[in-house]
């Protein structure tokens, strides 16, 4: 049952429908680096896929079922989850909405924290993403594109390949978002961040990244099962 959050929140139950632009980045990791598994949950840790690659997204909602907010988060890899697969799942993630905070963690588990975005959009095709918390930089990101459109949808990648697992509160949530819109070539210029709020960017290289300057996408209702790993402290 969808239990009411406080009343100062948005009561926004799965599913979702977002419009909006962003940045999706793969992130290759120094061999032996450990940042790629900083921020895991107890029952994820040392569970991870042995690739030293991750995904990061910055992504600005100009409209969601909480209003417009934005969004930066990192996927480390994919883990095994409850119901017999891999999946992957995103260990550190902020927003600028507490709607979105309280109803991400409520409806997929994901570990939503709130921050502050501070976002430029260049006419000479380079953005600018800082975000803070209470002041403290989080990560600093510089992305260029170009304007070579393309077409995109999630209905031609497999479903195992774009479903995703959370771990939070003793259940396990498995969701598999759809989206469709365009995407353009793009380059991380700059990436850096403070490895005790995110995973430490150092050192680390981007062979890929595109821009989405327009999307629509789907989040659905998850699949909620009991945790076959007990938590610490539970």
């Amino acid at each position: 049952m969808h239990a009411r959050p406080p009343a100062q929140i948005t009561d926004a139950p799965a599913p979702w429908r977002l419009r909006g632009r962003g940045y999706i980045s793969l992130l290759r990791f120094p061999v032996n680096s450990t940042a790629q598994d900083a921020f895991l949950p107890a029952s994820l840790a040392g569970r991870r896929s042995g690739s030293r690659t991750a995904w990061m997204m910055f992504v600005d909602y100009a409209h969601s079922d909480v209003g417009p907010y934005h969004e930066l988060l990192f996927i480390p890899g994919s883990f095994p989850f409850e119901d017999g697969r891999r999946h992957l799942s995103i260990s550190r993630i902020f927003v600028s909405s507490m709607d979105s905070v309280v109803n991400g963690q409520r409806n997929w588990g994901i570990p939503k924290d709130l921050a502050r975005f501070d976002v430029r959009y260049g006419d000479d095709g380079i953005d600018e993403v800082t975000v803070r918390q209470d002041g403290e930089l989080i990560a600093g990101l510089r992305y260029r594109s170009w304007p070579l459109p393309l077409p995109f949808s999630t209905a031609l990648v497999p479903r195992a390949w774009r479903t995703l697992g959370q771990h939070r509160d003793g259940s396990s949530f498995i969701y598999t978002p759809s989206a469709n819109g365009w995407i353009r070539p793009a380059r991380l210029l700059e990436a850096r961040s403070n490895p005790a709020l995110f995973p430490d960017l150092a050192g680390v290289s981007s062979p890929l990244s595109v821009a989405v300057p327009r999307f629509a996408m789907t989040f659905p209702v998850s699949t909620v099962l009991p945790l076959s790993i007990e938590e610490p402290g539970r």
